[in-house]
């Protein structure tokens, strides 16, 4: 494993100058780190060459679960990081590209800049009569919080199986087809947080703002077990499905994230969406979103690993920053209990003369495209409309180590018009099984769901972010 390695640092380093640049020194220091992590193959070294293997940096493997039904991705990665000359700027970008055994992949180059603030020298204490002068510190003082975050990217997706069962909720399993869908999205974000007010700063209230270009192109899936989407469907019951224009995708909204006694933190988000395709007006909707999650510590308010300065997580190219590398296995858990409550309301608002691609809006069941877990007995993409309602209780705690136990119950229904969406209808499921937090690595989870009419489901995740270091644009 080690000369394997070796091998692939040596055809992108070559040689090493004796004024080596900042690229040259990145890819050296990996090349000591491997060989101290991997210098005999056995059993005991190989967990941590592994955890070498996949989270270091410039270059590591590059893994994590594609939306649902698309299976497992593998991959590489290169990842870079630096502060600029004043320390004001601290820069990372990378590329990546994994693929499926199933054909699906997913490619793209990102970049993520964060505003640390202006550095300041300290001011000197002037004595007063008969005192000494005291010493200055050396340490500049930094802004070092809250910082702006922006993102830009580039990345394309390309989907072989997605699940479709028609539009609402009253659908039947009979109704089952497939698609394929390439999804290249073109844009960035901004993270800004507003601080100047010390009530608004308590409520760690960031202001949220994004704009993409996205490019979609749906195929029928053929030679499965259920049949094309296109045989089946027609574009009056799957709005989008003849053609797909080209979107400009404008997002606005804010997030609050305060903690309350040690204990509750609360971590609300509200975004506005506006979906234009200049070359088709049947196409063009707004979408609002509310999404508030509620997160009690059973032992009080700590994380599961040191935050990124924009807090959107703790993958491989996000913490790669100097040589201070990831967070280790060894303390990567030190959240032992909690327990989360949330509530998401999204809804669309389209003209009479329009309507919202069946590809763009949300679902529920199974896993989502964006790999998120709802009504977990049901099959992928089960429910699918452009209003939806969901509410989610989970409770997990640790059981040994990196890993730990969780529950989750859920209750959610979508509807086909903003006036339908309430309380009657709803559907339910739980969920029980494994996680795994570990260092850098994403969490993973293994959960058995049940309790819905439909039969019952195992849903095996690895989060994404040992993909990428930018936070990713959604996919619907």
């Amino acid at each position: 494993m080690r000369w394997m390695w070796v091998v692939v640092l040596g055809l992108a380093s070559v040689t090493w100058a004796q004024d080596e640049s900042y690229l040259h020194a990145d890819f050296r220091r990996e090349t000591e780190r491997m060989g101290d992590a991997c210098k005999d193959f056995s059993f005991k070294v190989l967990p941590g060459c592994a955890i070498e293997l996949f989270t270091d940096h410039p270059l590591h493997i590059a893994a994590g679960s594609l939306p649902a039904q698309d299976g497992f991705g593998l991959g590489g990665a290169y990842a870079v990081s630096w502060d600029t000359q004043n320390q004001a700027w601290r820069l990372s970008w990378d590329v990546d590209a994994v693929g499926t055994t199933n054909g699906s992949w997913r490619a793209g180059g990102h970049m993520k800049l964060i505003h640390l603030g202006t550095i300041q020298a300290p001011k000197p204490v002037i004595p007063k009569p008969g005192e000494t002068q005291k010493p200055v510190k050396k340490e500049l003082k930094n802004f070092v919080h809250p910082f702006t975050v922006f993102n830009l990217y580039a990345q394309t997706i390309s989907l072989n199986k997605l699940n479709y069962f028609g539009l609402g909720d009253e659908t039947t399993l009979a109704g089952a087809s497939l698609f394929g869908m390439t999804q290249t999205v073109v844009g960035g974000s901004v993270i800004k947080p507003v601080y100047e007010l010390p009530a608004i700063r308590k409520l760690n209230l960031a202001l949220l703002g994004e704009v993409n270009g996205r490019f979609v192109d749906i195929r029928g899936e053929s030679g499965q077990s259920v049949p094309s989407l296109e045989s089946v469907y027609t574009n009056a019951t799957a709005p989008g499905l003849i053609s797909q224009p080209g979107f400009v995708q404008l997002g606005e909204g804010f997030r609050i994230e305060p903690v309350i006694a040690d204990r509750l933190e609360l971590n609300y988000t509200g975004k506005f969406e506006q979906f234009f395709a200049p070359s088709s007006s049947t196409n063009s909707f707004l979408r609002w979103t509310v999404d508030s999650n509620h997160t009690f510590y059973l032992y009080g308010y700590t994380k599961s690993a040191p935050a990124s300065p924009d807090t959107s997580g703790n993958g491989p190219d996000t913490c790669a920053h100097g040589d201070q590398g990831c967070p280790k296995v060894s303390t990567s858990w030190n959240r032992n209990g909690f327990v989360t409550a949330r509530v998401l309301l999204s809804e669309s608002i389209n003209s009479a003369t329009s309507a919202v691609p069946f590809y763009f809006q949300q679902t529920l069941g199974g896993s989502d495209i964006n790999g998120n877990m709802s009504l977990g007995s049901y099959q992928d993409y089960r429910f699918r409309a452009p209003n939806l309602l969901l509410f989610q209780g989970s409770v997990e705690h640790s059981i040994w180590g990196p890993f730990g136990a969780k529950f989750m119950a859920d209750e959610g229904q979508v509807a086909l018009t903003r006036g339908v969406v309430g309380f009657s209808h709803m559907k339910h499921s739980f969920a029980a099984g494994l996680t795994l937090r570990a260092g850098a690595f994403p969490m993973v989870s293994l959960v058995f769901a049940w309790g819905g009419p439909e039969g019952t489901h195992n849903i095996f995740n690895m989060n994404s972010s040992l993909l990428n270091a930018s936070a990713r644009p959604l996919l619907d």
